[in-house]
């Protein structure tokens, strides 16, 4: 059997707690992650971002955002550069390493794709979902679709595969873990890549009822019923492609918050409360097990300390305003920190990816996603959350060889089955077919709140806001005499 070829793919999901990263700071982490148990360059780069921006930039989006993606893009670029010449030092180019092919945000959720061969993605879509206040996108989750095709050298085709990527930022709080729940309900019904309801379209019932016989009510009725394939095709649970899920996923180890006495993860393997000790607790691994949250979705060993909440020490405090953070920082690697005492420490920053179905490994033998390295990166000065990163090799199945023939459909559906349904066969929640109308009606209201945010911090906004609108004043007046 033909062995499959991979693609070499790099994830890493921060919660930037609305700064603007250090560069040189954060690019040096980078370079350290690159290198965990690699020695070439990942080919795809995938950054997912938990509150980017403050929120009143973020709502506006657009060129607001920009200053903040680009810090991110720099601080790749300087990261593989540095990586690639010491790989080759004789072979250094001029040229970027990595091209930024898109970024996409929802709210102050953000992603964007990076590819060392960018022609190598096709077929580019995107879809985000809010379930903040008024389910607006100070919480959401946005995502990104692609095939990625490889060449023969050639020039033949080789290989080709579809990929999913979604960012997402759940509720906050230890006791909101129902939310959290419900919060992923509406990625899986809301975060589509078409709008739905083009797929329930059809010619009304004709309202001469009592002229047409039953069978041709009963054709008639059945015509308007959704195609359910077409449907799941949109949902992030496409059966022909490779899903990722990157965020902080908010998922704690209580409901509710430490008291006084209460003992913390610690770093020392031979202590009782040594951070592994703490696992047992998580939320997130307790509700994927029951069936309840990321349905189906697999997730490396955790082999890192939780991620939130981390309290830095005043040396390492930033200073200034907050969304000018790391501007001038000298990108200082060692921060101290320690971990909030009124939070529980928690793994709240995750990245779970769905696994090759069990239909597809007789025609590929027992291929399936080979993680590479999941870690956490150093703590940084401008956030209490640590990144974490995910790299692996994703074997290059065209999407037809992943989908489901008829046979496990009914296997998988059975009745006697005591085992979760895989949700390429059936979604876990109905399809929102107002999802794409009602995101529409909502960022209406995202960019009204947030020029009237930008306009009330500022005074000089301020001002010129009251000059605009008494000259509109005077020259109506002036006009209606």
């Amino acid at each position: 059997m033909a062995t499959t070829p991979t693609l070499d793919v790099f994830i890493l999901t921060f919660n930037a707690a609305k700064r603007q990263i250090s560069i040189p700071a954060f690019a040096r982490h980078l370079y350290n992650a690159f290198g965990q148990n690699a020695s070439d360059l990942p080919e795809l780069v995938v950054i997912s971002l938990q509150e980017m921006a403050p929120i009143a930039q973020a709502f506006i989006g657009s060129y607001m955002l920009s200053p903040y993606f680009q810090r991110y893009e720099s601080a790749v670029n300087l990261a593989a550069t540095k990586f690639a010449s010491k790989q080759d030092p004789q072979n250094r180019s001029k040229d970027s390493p990595y091209t930024l092919v898109s970024t996409r945000n929802v709210g102050m959720t953000g992603i964007m794709l990076f590819a060392r061969n960018p022609t190598a993605v096709e077929g580019l879509q995107a879809a985000e979902v809010g379930f903040g206040a008024g389910d607006m996108a100070n919480k959401g989750a946005v995502g990104i679709r692609m095939h990625y095709r490889k060449e023969n050298g050639g020039g033949s085709s080789s290989a080709s595969t579809e990929l999913t990527f979604v960012s997402a930022h759940l509720a906050a709080m230890e006791w909101n873990l129902d939310k959290r729940n419900k919060n992923w309900e509406s990625i899986v019904s809301g975060l589509v890549f078409e709008d739905p309801k083009k797929f329930v379209e059809r010619p009304p019932v004709p309202s001469a009822i009592q002229d047409t016989d039953d069978s041709d009510i009963h054709q008639t009725l059945l015509e308007q019923v959704p195609s359910e394939k077409a449907l799941h095709d949109i949902s992030i649970y496409k059966p022909g492609s490779h899903l990722f899920v990157a965020g902080d996923l908010n998922y704690r180890i209580s409901k509710s918050s430490p008291a006084a006495d209460s003992k913390f993860p610690d770093f020392d393997p031979e202590s009782p409360n040594y951070f592994t000790h703490f696992l047992d607790r998580d939320q997130l691994t307790m509700e994927k097990a029951a069936g309840r949250t990321l349905h189906g979705l697999t997730e490396a060993p955790i082999k890192f300390p939780p991620t939130y909440k981390l309290v830095l020490s005043p040396k390492a405090e930033p200073d200034g305003e907050s969304e000018l953070i790391g501007v001038d920082e000298d990108g200082t690697d060692e921060v101290e920190w320690s971990w909030a005492l009124h939070r529980w420490p928690g793994w709240c920053d995750r990245i779970l990816f769905l696994d090759l179905p069990w239909w597809t490994r007789g025609n590929t033998g027992d291929e399936r996603m080979k993680v590479t390295a999941y870690n956490a990166m150093p703590a940084v000065k401008s956030s209490d959350h640590r990144a974490v990163f995910l790299r692996l090799e994703v074997p290059m199945l065209e999407p037809d060889s992943l989908l489901p023939p008829d046979s496990v459909y009914e296997m998988e559906l059975s009745a006697d089955r005591d085992k979760l349904v895989d949700p390429r066969i059936k979604l876990p929640f109905p399809i929102d077919f107002q999802s794409w109308e009602h995101r529409v009606y909502v960022k209406k209201w995202e960019s009204t709140i947030g020029w009237s945010m930008l306009i009330s911090q500022s005074k000089q906004a301020v001002m010129v806001f009251v000059t605009v609108l008494l000259v509109g004043l005077g020259t109506w007046w002036y006009r209606s005499r």
